[in-house]
């Protein structure tokens, strides 16, 4: 039995990388998803016109995030099953 060591590393660092990459990703959409748009100090404070696109860019952001991560479990699960 015969092991190749450089595939086994190369299998391994792509890994990593692609773990350590979705993770961060998935941790984006996460963080895009809990931004607020009101201020947390309480009150009455009007919402600005800025805010509110902040908020929608931010939760358009993580949906993309969301998506990516989707797509590449989807892609994972073609390669095993193809």
């Amino acid at each position: 039995m015969s092991i190749d060591w450089a595939a086994l590393g190369q299998v391994f660092g792509v890994s990593l990388l692609v773990t350590v990459g979705m993770v961060g990703v998935f941790t984006l959409g996460i963080l895009g998803t809990s931004r607020k748009a009101a201020p947390e100090h309480g009150g009455a404070a009007a919402v600005s016109g800025g805010a509110a696109g902040a908020s929608a860019l931010a939760r358009t952001g993580a949906y993309t995030c969301f998506a990516l991560c989707a797509a590449a479990v989807a892609y994972g699960i073609y390669l095993i099953v193809a």
